[in-house]
């Protein structure tokens, strides 16, 4: 199974948003959002992938409807943000551009222009409807609780 982590930040009216450079979705825009790596929380890997791919430090402060897909097999979820470092760097090799976006100039985006067009307008709808939740629905399982399961 593959789990997506990542998340949206937003500063007044604009979203930031990353240009792909992968050959599959080339030039198009999405979220900072990445695989989370064996070993890391869903928060430490949505932290880590939006820094990675921005330059940015955030916290995360509430968390969207989770997504799941049965085939392929994979999980997305992603997490409102609070930005408290802006300093815009990226891998040139993985990401082509990250610019801050107007939220409507993101919904006129053409479908292919958009790296999942249709769950990133959801997201959007989401936030602006305010159909988010507390952190505090996840918890994080320690090592020993783990092997309980």
């Amino acid at each position: 199974m593959r789990v997506l982590v990542g998340g949206i930040i937003r500063k007044e009216n604009k979203i930031l948003m990353i240009q792909e450079a992968q050959e599959n979705c080339y030039g198009q825009w999405n979220l900072p959002t990445g695989k989370l790596d064996d070993g890391e929380s869903i928060f430490e890997g949505a932290v880590r992938e939006i820094f990675e791919e921005t330059g940015c430090k955030v916290k995360l402060t509430k968390v969207l409807p989770i997504l799941s897909s049965r085939k392929p097999s994979l999980v997305r979820i992603i997490f409102l943000t609070e930005l408290l470092e802006e300093n815009i760097q990226f891998d040139k090799n993985e990401i082509l551009d990250v610019k801050w976006m107007e939220i409507e100039e993101i919904k006129k985006m053409p479908r292919n222009e958009l790296r999942a067009y249709e769950h990133i307008l959801e997201d959007i709808r989401q936030m602006e409807e305010s159909e988010i939740y507390s952190l505090d629905i996840i918890r994080v399982m320690d090592r020993k609780e783990c092997e309980e399961v």
